[in-house]
């Protein structure tokens, strides 16, 4: 069998589905997004273009990265635009014009960047924001935003909520949308629930979640299309990934795996995203060896091979499910 072909499925599902929805096609349907009530009218999702979140990549420069996912053959790039980032804050106004320009040239898009901003007042925010709104950026990943135990959970929340109103003021401003991410473990957004609280008198078209499934499973196996429904008007970008419990008496770790071959259930996923109108960018994220935590050191030879290998099975068990719940 060809080592970039998902073994979680056979031959003939992967021909007949593909060819079901044009698989040589580009993915670029837009679909509507559902609206809150009360909410001002939000209109198109906008494309669901497939970006690779470059982190793993960052040993490579823009020119390369660009190509090494055009070859895996997505359609974007999600740069870490923050501190330690493929482009840092201080280099913004400099280097995110260079790294979109990459794309372009490799015939990417750059729809959706990954940023560390939670704070409006940071003297980097505004011209970071500015810039990739020059650029044609459409959404952009938040920083982490953390509980105040001292202060308290609910009092936190209040707090986060001024910094997000003024942060959504910005993002009108300037055509943006911002989202904060569910992030699996105790810091806003791990319970999921809670950025109801923060989004819910907030507008949806500059203002939102980038919705992680695979956190939401960690933190809830079983309810979690309860919290996806909730939040859904909201959702105007989504992060995909996988992953498998390890497990030794009275603990179980969280170890990430290629798609398909762990436990999120991305068809029951889909379904739901296809009923709720969910659309919006993509972000594939590599967190599981070759890409992370490698055995052994490697050759750049080595890892442009072995990555380029696993971002292909990656986008083919992806295509998939788009294609079969008519995402595509």
């Amino acid at each position: 069998m060809n080592p970039d072909f998902p073994s979680s499925v056979t031959r003939r599902d992967f021909i007949s589905l593909m060819a079901a929805a044009g698989a040589a096609l580009p993915l670029g349907a837009s679909v509507a997004q559902a609206q809150p009530a009360g909410a001002k009218a939000v209109g198109s999702g906008g494309a669901r273009t497939l970006h690779v979140f470059a982190k793993p990549l960052q040993w490579l420069s823009y020119d390369d990265t660009a190509a090494l996912i055009a070859e895996a053959g997505y359609s974007g790039i999600d740069y870490a635009v923050r501190p330690g980032g493929h482009v840092v804050p201080e280099k913004v106004q400099d280097d995110l014009p260079r790294a979109v320009e990459a794309a372009k040239k490799a015939g990417l898009k750059v729809e959706m960047i990954t940023t560390g901003i939670n704070d409006p007042r940071d003297k980097h925010t505004e011209p970071l924001l500015r810039t990739a709104a020059k650029v044609g950026v459409k959404v952009y990943r938040y920083g982490n935003f953390n509980y105040d135990l001292k202060l308290g959970v609910w009092e936190s929340l209040q707090k986060h909520k001024a910094a997000l109103k003024e942060l959504g003021s910005m993002n009108q401003s300037l055509g943006l949308h911002g989202a904060v991410q569910n992030h699996a473990g105790p810091r806003v957004g791990g319970p999921v629930w809670d950025l109801y609280e923060l989004m819910r008198d907030l507008d949806p078209r500059w203002s939102g979640v980038q919705y992680d499934i695979r956190h939401a499973i960690v933190e809830g196996a079983q309810s979690w299309p309860i919290a996806l429904r909730l939040l859904a008007p909201w959702i105007k970008c989504t992060d995909i990934k996988d992953f498998r419990w390890q497990q030794t008496p009275g603990k179980g770790t969280v170890e990430n795996v290629p798609l398909g071959e762990g436990i999120v259930p991305f068809d029951a996923y889909f379904k739901l995203v296809s009923e709720l109108k969910i659309a919006g960018p993509v972000s594939v994220h590599l967190e599981y060896p070759p890409f992370e935590r490698s055995p052994r050191p490697l050759t750049d030879a080595e890892k442009r091979s072995l990555f380029l290998a696993g971002m292909k099975k990656d986008l083919a068990v992806l295509k998939l499910h788009l294609a079969k719940h008519q995402l595509a």
